[in-house]
């Protein structure tokens, strides 16, 4: 028997001045899996990902997180009730140091605000926790250099850090390995493996190239043109005929 899925799209719609930019989705994202969205260019992944994070309000149609319809809820609110959501572009602070960008995010996670009278040892536990994330997405050294001088790569890592302070049980990352080189990818790779391995988190990843694609996902879900056209196991999806003229022939492209 299979597992209640903890996020499901029902019918989900979204309109753009008459353009169908997401027609009837229909998902199912089961718990401790990782779920990648693909599609030519296009293709709807980044707008279905805006309206499952809050981004976007949908024309028509649900998002549902463990049952709950969640569909009213702002970004705000679905990251308190455990999603939490990466961007095509890095959200940091750039004048805080690396470490500091994390400690923020415990005390937001914490509801711990920045007390300026308080003794700035008080926050040693936040810090040490904040410290090993950093070693988990392999930033450790970098820890009191400015967020400003990391590198496209080592910013899209501390993003990740950042999500994992805020300890969500949904992870929507958005094209992690945008804007890297390719010497940069395999250490994304790494640290997005590392949290699947866990199995206490659930990802959902938008990504456009395929061959990592198809070494992470447990599970692929297909868009054309707003649709999902099918979703499933890897090498199951990419030997559908549909996803080969619609996506793999045509090339790996990303909205």
């Amino acid at each position: 028997m299979n597992p209640s899925p903890i996020i499901e799209t029902k019918d989900l719609t979204i309109s753009f001045g008459g353009n169908i930019a997401v027609n009837k989705v229909n998902l199912q994202v089961e718990p401790f899996c990782l779920k990648s969205l693909i599609g030519p260019n296009g293709a709807g992944k980044t707008t279905l990902f805006n309206l499952i994070s809050g981004q976007y309000r949908p024309t028509a149609g649900k998002v549902l997180f463990k049952g709950e319809d969640i569909t009213a809820l702002g970004p705000a609110e679905r990251t308190k009730l455990g999603l939490g959501r990466s961007f095509q572009l890095t959200n940091i602070f750039p004048t805080l140091s690396v470490l500091e960008n994390v400690r923020v995010a415990l005390q937001s996670k914490a509801e711990i605000g920045l007390v300026f009278w308080r003794y700035y040892r008080a926050y040693d536990k936040l810090e040490d926790q904040a410290y090993e994330l950093l070693k988990q997405v392999l930033l450790a050294d970098r820890w009191s250099d400015d967020a400003a001088s990391l590198t496209h790569g080592e910013k899209r890592k501390l993003e990740i850090a950042i999500l994992l302070a805020l300890d969500p049980e949904v992870l929507l990352l958005d094209e992690p390995t945008a804007g890297m080189s390719l010497e940069e990818v395999p250490a994304i790779l790494s640290i997005i493996q590392e949290i699947k391995a866990a199995r206490n988190r659930t990802i959902i990843l938008v990504e456009h190239k395929f061959d990592m694609i198809m070494t992470v996902s447990d599970s692929i879900a297909v868009l054309k043109e707003g649709r999902l056209i099918c979703d499933g196991p890897p090498q199951s999806v990419a030997q559908n005929q549909e996803v080969q003229e619609a996506y793999l022939s045509g090339g790996v492209t990303h909205d």
